[in-house]
């Protein structure tokens, strides 16, 4: 655990400049608007180690993929979020030399995330030559105009004497990402001027889009401005002023971002950035940041999450809500969730089976029903691509990529691409999950129909019959859990195929008549999926009473995660890969997946022994894992256990505890504070037949909590403290519940 910032309920904020953690502090400070996004970069030249990273919603590059060994079947590419033209760009000279916060004498520090209204703000005194000068910055990426960047740095001159100051503000194209396979350069311009830059990516050899981008810089300041100079990849403006002493400088950057997704011509992108900066330059920074500010009390206030009696849990509760807000507002169905959303280049910035299987629960709780639905219709809309990967590996239907852009396979780790198959059936999962939560069947008896279709045809096609068994099997996969690689018959992957096919044969029974001609099920196929839903194959142990992760699991050496040595977690830090595959040590949960999917479904004895089995042997050392272990702790009556894992989950960036955030948030992850207190604390459970339950509990050192919940058209308030719980209905139809099995109308 590695703490660099101060524990406060709506801030993120240190008085100390982290060298040491620069790329640390950036991730933590991260901003984005949904459209697009910035690590906590300063917006001058860093000359000391720094991640600086900006990135634009949906604009990616086919990077060639780079493996020393070619298997057949392999990715062309590996999809890439690429690295933005600078829009912050902003150096400052101070009676001719030029600041950098990694070589000046520093003093006031102050770096401060202010989650209520998504601003960004950096303040310190530093002395040069004899001067000394105070800067103040704040930015923010405007949550009313998606288009629109804003920052307002002052500097006031601390000396005797009068101080000169120069501003050199630019937008500059020369950026890279570090994790460029062949090292490119991803953008080249196509036009530049003093106010504004147009670039597109690279030409690809894989018949992908290229992407268009363009920026254009205003300015409102009381500097006078001196000169600009436009080069090959960089505009920039130069303003200067002297400062006497006490006096006050002011420089306000407004930049208006847009991109080929809205605008496919290059005078289409003019146009549009002129428009907006109609609009935008007219508006003083005041009523700006006001209306930006305006959006986000309503988010707050549908969503927030309060906690008393404990600071430290309320922080990364709302760091993990902001961390959601900031990536993903739901208005765009051609947009998913990466895992680093835009704080990180890792994983490329594409989406993950995470989406379906962690983001979509929470959504589905803290935002309107059409922001699911279209993270499902981005699946729907991506079904030709999942195609192109089934039949690469020869079989029927449709396989849905464990790393995408546009739903074909771009990830080329074998066995992670090609093994971890199950993602295909936590789709079908979230597409159930969504249909038992808001009641709207549409989706599922439309588009969902012809998704659960295509991917039941590639289940049937991917398992085997073992004659000697008389069972289906699916041999060579890998579970959730990414610390067993190519194994046979996982729990987790054979269950969800059987209920993926059991589902699927429900809601054809339920399409209409002109949906089922479409999909062209015939009886062959239905008799065969039934066939593999009745003897599918799924490990268990008579002994233990538990189901098994994998067939040979339990020939491994069994010893809990206590009996490693501290020195050597986390062991993907410490180990080599081989010993990891011999150890009996878990990622993730993989059979406790299944059982949190599917919670109500296993009996409290069921729950109980595969708990106490499993999680012993959890490491936790995906980011996605506590969240799920905590859900099922709260369930058990486990509640110690499941606070400490709420405390992981909530904090597990702020805190740095699987030592990788300096790479950027674990953005997908960020659901697990809400998973961990909605369904862990408060028991909150949607049956099949539309039931609304809770189930509360109270962690022993708060005084209280309390959450807003969407569900089927009504905003419910839940607050739980030392008298129990209460239940408001805040907006919407009368609602009947059920606490602990009684029920209570909500009116």
């Amino acid at each position: 655990m590695q703490r660099i910032f101060e524990v406060s309920p709506w801030d993120v904020a240190t008085h100390k400049l982290d060298k040491k953690n620069k790329r640390l502090q950036e991730s933590l400070t991260s901003l984005g608007n949904g459209y697009m996004g910035m690590r906590g970069n300063f917006e001058e030249d860093y000359s000391g180690d720094s991640l600086s990273g900006s990135y634009l919603a949906g604009v990616w590059y086919p990077d060639k993929t780079r493996v020393g060994w070619w298997k057949n079947g392999y990715p062309d590419y590996f999809g890439k979020v690429v690295n933005s033209v600078n829009y912050i760009k902003m150096n400052f000279l101070i009676n001719g030399s030029k600041l950098d916060l990694y070589k000046d004498t520093v003093s006031d520090f102050t770096l401060d995330l202010d989650m209520k209204t998504a601003t960004l703000k950096r303040s310190f005194i530093v002395e040069k030559d004899g001067s000394k000068v105070k800067f103040n910055f704040e930015r923010f990426l405007s949550a009313a105009q998606k288009e629109l960047s804003v920052q307002r740095v002052s500097f006031e001159n601390l000396s005797d004497q009068p101080v000169d100051i120069k501003a050199i503000s630019a937008i500059d194209a020369d950026v890279k990402n570090e994790d460029a396979n062949y090292d490119d350069d991803f953008w080249q311009v196509l036009e530049i001027n003093k106010d504004s830059l147009i670039a597109e990516t690279i030409p690809n050899d894989f018949g992908t889009p290229r992407f268009t981008s363009g920026m254009e810089a205003h300015y409102v300041t009381n500097l006078k401005e001196a000169d600009s100079e436009v080069g090959k990849l960089e505009t920039s403006k130069t303003f200067e002023t002297t400062l006497q002493k006490n006096e006050v400088g002011t420089i306000e950057k407004r930049v208006i971002v847009v991109t080929s997704r809205d605008y496919k011509v290059v005078d289409d992108l003019r146009d549009a950035m002129e428009g907006i900066a109609a609009k935008v330059t007219k508006i003083s920074y005041d009523e700006l940041l006001a209306a930006h500010k305006n959006v986000w009390a309503d988010r707050w206030n549908q969503s927030d999450v309060k906690i008393d009696g404990d600071t430290d849990a309320q922080q990364g509760m709302r760091f993990n809500l902001f961390g959601l807000f900031t990536t993903y507002s739901g208005e765009d169905s051609r947009l998913n969730i990466g895992p680093k959303g835009f704080t990180g280049e890792k994983y490329g910035g594409a989406t993950y089976w995470d989406t379906e299987a962690f983001c979509i629960p929470v959504y589905l709780g803290v935002s309107q029903p059409a922001v699911s639905r279209n993270l499902l219709m981005y699946r729907y809309n991506q079904l030709d691509g999942a195609y192109i990967n089934a039949k690469r590996q020869g079989l029927n239907g449709a396989l849905y990529p464990m790393v995408t852009f546009n739903g074909i396979e771009c990830h080329n780790e074998w066995e992670i691409t090609f093994e971890e198959i199950h993602r295909n059936g936590d789709i079908a999962f979230a597409i159930y999950n969504y249909t038992r939560y808001t009641g709207d069947k549409s989706f599922v008896l439309n588009e969902g129909s012809k998704i659960l279709t295509e991917m039941s045809r590639f289940w049937a096609d991917r398992v085997h019959y073992s004659k000697r068994n008389e069972q289906y099997m699916i041999h060579g996969v890998t579970g959730p859990d990414e610390y067993e690689n190519n194994v046979d018959n996982n729990w987790y992957t054979n269950f969800l195929a059987k209920w993926t096919l059991k589902y699927t044969l429900q809601i054809l029974g339920e399409v209409t008549d002109e949906q089922a001609k479409k999909l062209d099920v015939s009886k062959d196929e239905i008799a065969k999926w039934q066939d593999i839903v009745d003897k599918m194959y799924l490990p268990y142990d008579d002994d233990l009473g538990i189901f098994v992760q994998h067939d040979g699991f339990l020939d491994k050496d069994i010893e809990p995660v206590s009996a490693i040595p501290k020195d050597q977690l986390p062991i993907n830090q410490h180990w080599s890969w081989d010993k990891i595959l011999r150890s009996p040590y878990i990622k993730q949960g993989d059979v406790l997946q299944g059982i949190w999917d599917f919670i109500d479904d296993f009996t409290e004895r069921e729950k109980k022994r595969n708990f106490d089995f499993y999680e012993p042997l959890t490491v936790h050392e995906s980011s996605l894992s506590p969240a799920v272990h905590a859900v099922l702790a709260a369930d058990l009556h486990y509640e110690d256990k499941a606070v400490a894992l709420y405390e992981r989950t909530a904090r597990l960036d702020l805190d740095n505890y699987n030592n990788d955030t300096a790479d950027g948030l674990h953005i997908t992850s960020m659901t697990g504070g809400w998973l961990a207190m909605v369904q862990g604390f408060a028991g909150m459970r949607v049956h099949d037949d539309g039931t609304l339950s809770y189930k509360p509990f109270l962690p022993k050192k708060w005084n209280s909590y309390s959450f807003r919940q969407v569900f089927r058209g009504r905003v419910i308030e839940v607050s739980v403290n030392d008298d129990g719980p209460h239940f408001t209905l805040v907006s919407g139809e009368p609602l009947q519940i059920e606490v602990y099995k009684k029920p209570l109308m909500l009116k």
